[in-house]
């Protein structure tokens, strides 16, 4: 195990935490609130602490995958300790506890809160709250690689221990390039959000936020109503950009170089707007009749679908109210999730079209014995590897989910509709579900360690469940 790079990379983690302070810091400035100033002192603290930490000399350059691992899963712990304390030292969210959860909820781009009244909450810390959205929702360590020189050639392995989905491939042949490309379309798409919702006469504190929010996938608020309150022209402008940010950004990259065969390839992207579609129709004309017109249950139908199966968590409407097949659906859609390479959470659509395209070969080897079948996906054939590693991840992901679910229910005495929808929406880093936990509730009524237990949930869905795993592994500490 290579501890000089591990140290060096944590302490660039800590001088970007630093800086990632001063722009709520500024907000704060702008409402001339008091809590600038401890957002002021913080980032001054941090990014001092992680200079000189970072600046400790190295003999040995050099990581591979255990070490990616173990640097992504600690950065994204220390991130989330780190974005907790002004949030406690203001007065914000005063217990730790309960600070980090919310911390650790908007770095994963979860969206789920412990919060009661979230416009209770100064300027500044709800300019903080949704800020951590954005930082997560591309990931901290590619924005470290966009802006920063990595030493050596082994930048993928960081690039594959944060990044969401089966694989992981360079856009250009450098790595560096690579991350710049994807933090210039990311940041393209969100400015494109703020400017449509400002000239929608969105206020522009709130444009910010919730795009945001749409571009991490995540659904922090600054309203208690999430966006009900909205006008439905603001809506439908939110509903269009989660379900874009629910695109793997390889498709905008060949867009942009015009590649469009390229795009017509990804059978992923496919499958995507076909399940988009398909819940979207369903559910209209499931939820018709609570709904003044057609285009309403359709524009909320949308909304919603679009929100859940992003993971974002953002809501027009109470969900957990509409009928029994539109809640099952959306809960479905919880675990499919958006594509791989896109800022979205769940098991990603990839994944899930693997998954049934192995099945649909076991039957056909059982049917014909003989007949050479292979799984493909956007023309070509998965090797073994790919298959065997989605295998594993699917199974160590039910493994985790239903532990998760196990601890809880020894913990809490609340009904199994809520235990479950609570982990399927922290492990699949969505926000809401149903119950007590549904879009008009929060996780304030769960204890202290169920909620230790969430954050660890939301961790490992949003880090792909290994660096989490490997944290938890004695022998990958050893120096061999």
């Amino acid at each position: 195990m290579n501890y000089q790079i591990i140290r060096r990379i944590l302490g660039i983690v800590v001088e970007f935490i630093g800086a990632f302070l001063l722009l709520p810091a500024i907000c704060g400035l702008f409402y001339g609130e008091k809590q600038v100033i401890v957002y002021f002192v913080l980032a001054f603290v941090y990014f001092i602490t992680g200079r000189l930490i970072a600046s400790i000399k190295m003999t040995n350059q050099a990581y591979y995958a255990r070490e990616g691992l173990v640097i992504v899963g600690l950065s994204w712990i220390i991130l989330s300790i780190l974005g907790a304390i002004p949030l406690v030292i203001t007065g914000d969210i005063p217990s730790f506890t309960d600070a980090l959860f919310e911390t650790v909820s908007g770095f994963t781009t979860t969206g789920s809160s412990i919060l009661t009244n979230v416009e209770g909450l100064s300027h500044t810390g709800l300019f903080w709250r949704s800020f951590t959205h954005w930082v997560g929702g591309m990931g901290v360590i590619v924005f470290i690689l966009a802006v920063l020189p990595m030493t050596g050639g082994y930048n993928m392995n960081l690039m594959r221990a944060e990044s969401p989905g089966p694989t992981v491939g360079k856009l250009v042949p450098r790595m560096k390039e690579t991350a710049k490309i994807l933090y210039s379309i990311y940041l393209g798409i969100t400015v494109a959000e703020i400017i449509l919702l400002i000239i929608a006469r969105m206020p522009v504190f709130d444009a910010l936020c919730i795009a945001f929010g749409s571009a991490g996938t995540g659904g922090f608020g600054v309203r208690n109503d999430s966006c009900a309150s909205y006008s439905t022209l603001m809506q439908g402008i939110i509903t269009v950009f989660i379900i874009m940010f629910g695109v793997n950004f390889n498709a905008y990259f060949f867009i942009l170089r015009r590649k469009f065969g390229e795009v017509k390839k990804m059978s992923e992207l496919k499958g995507y707007f076909g399940i988009i579609a398909f819940a979207i129709i369903t559910i209209t004309i499931n939820i018709r009749h609570m709904f003044p017109s057609l285009f309403m249950a359709f524009h909320h139908a949308a909304f919603q679908v679009g929100s859940i199966i992003t993971t974002t968590g953002f809501a027009t409407a109470d969900f957990d109210q509409w009928p029994q097949y539109s809640r099952a659906l959306l809960v479905l859609i919880m675990f499919v999730g958006a594509c791989a390479g896109s800022t979205g959470g769940g098991m990603k659509v990839s994944r899930v079209m693997i998954m049934f395209k192995t099945i649909y070969r076991e039957i056909r080897k059982y049917l014909h014995p003989r007949a050479v079948t292979n799984v493909t996906m956007d023309g070509k054939t998965m090797d073994r590897s790919t298959l065997h590693s989605v295998s594993v991840y699917l199974s160590t992901y039910m493994l985790l989910f239903f532990l998760s679910i196990l601890a809880i229910t020894a913990l809490e005495s609340y009904d199994l509709e809520t235990i479950f929808t609570s982990v399927a929406c922290t492990f699949n880093n969505i926000g809401p579900g149903l119950s007590k936990v549904g879009p008009t509730c929060n996780f304030s009524i769960m204890s202290t360690p169920t909620k230790y237990i969430l954050m660890f949930d939301m961790l490992a869905g949003r880090l792909e469940l290994y660096p989490m795993l490997i944290l938890l592994t004695p022998a990958v500490w050893k120096n061999a």
